[in-house]
């Protein structure tokens, strides 16, 4: 099970009455946080999203709405008693940055670990059982898309395990994908457990023009996320020249991704509300929705191998 919520939807500047985007995503114990912007420790208080089990933060790029806040937010998960270390990972640079923006959060009580990422090779981090890959897309400066999944075993087979004499008190630990040694006997799950299943992935990314890493990545995933910064394609001319996406970009996306659902977020300051312009966006990919502050979803383990039906 993995717990999705977007706490702001806004770009460029927080507004009276939406937050900067950002994603938050739990699963068990632990969160992951995309993107930082001024003001998001209010945001995740207001979505009711706990900041102390937030062990990593992903940055997809150094403009001022996507990490200006972390120096508050680090600070806001001390007060809450986080001590386990924290890691943060963006792109090229990221140390240099967060060594300036750290400077008025010098003693905070857990370590910091920071890793650098590109997203042209398929590295994979890891909080809990997310499992977070980043990749490259097409903003002014470098930028990353995420995806966040969670993997799932395959089914455990009590007829094997009792063919083979395994202690029903082993078959526990198999079932969590650790070994057991039972006298002098060494019992691996590959020996009773199926093979995978269809697991859970979330993939977001703002802040780009359309690619086709994105749609690729975000293959028969079971939500995108992905930026609307204007409702049509009237000022497409300025998205490309920013490095944006527009509404109908980011359903075409999804119409090659066939995900469970596309949310779009990362609106613009001059568009008041998204609500009018999804029934035309609709039109190009019917499983789209509109994000707003404190959308959330709670995305379960389904057995079905594609969504492309629904």
């Amino acid at each position: 099970m993995l717990d999705i919520c977007l706490p702001g939807t806004g770009g460029m500047v927080p507004l009276k009455n939406r937050w900067l985007t950002c994603l938050y995503a739990r699963c068990g114990s632990h969160a992951v946080l995309i993107d930082c912007g001024e003001g998001t420790q209010i945001a995740l208080s207001q979505a009711e999203c706990r900041i102390k089990p937030i062990d990593m933060i992903c940055i997809t790029h150094f403009h001022a709405d996507h990490i200006a806040g972390i120096a508050g937010l680090l600070l806001s998960m001390g007060n809450a008693g986080r001590t386990e270390p924290v890691t943060i990972c963006g792109p090229s640079n990221l140390i240099d940055i967060l060594r300036a923006l750290l400077v008025i959060a010098p003693a905070l009580p857990f370590d910091i670990m920071v890793t650098e990422v590109s997203g042209e090779t398929d590295q994979f981090l890891s909080a809990g059982d997310m499992m977070i890959h980043p990749f490259p897309v097409k903003h002014m400066i470098p930028c990353l898309g995420y995806t966040i999944s969670v993997p799932r075993m395959g089914k455990f087979d009590p007829q094997r395990a009792r063919e083979l004499d395994i202690p029903v008190r082993g078959w526990k630990m198999l079932q969590k994908n650790e070994p057991i040694q039972i006298g002098d006997r060494l019992y691996t799950p590959d020996m009773v457990m199926g093979p995978p299943r269809k697991g859970i992935k979330v993939l977001y990314s703002t802040d780009t023009r359309p690619v086709p890493e994105i749609s690729e990545n975000g293959k028969d995933s079971d939500l995108m996320i992905l930026e609307g910064i204007y409702g049509d394609n009237e000022k497409i001319d300025k998205a490309r020249e920013w490095g944006h996406m527009t509404m109908p970009e980011a359903a075409h996306l999804g119409l090659a991704a066939q995900p469970g659902e596309l949310w779009l977020t990362h609106y613009s300051p001059s568009m008041p509300d998204p609500a009018p312009y999804i029934d035309d966006v609709r039109r190009i990919f019917p499983r789209t929705e509109a994000g707003f502050d404190g959308r959330r979803k709670t995305i379960i383990f389904s057995d079905e191998n594609s969504y492309a039906a629904r």
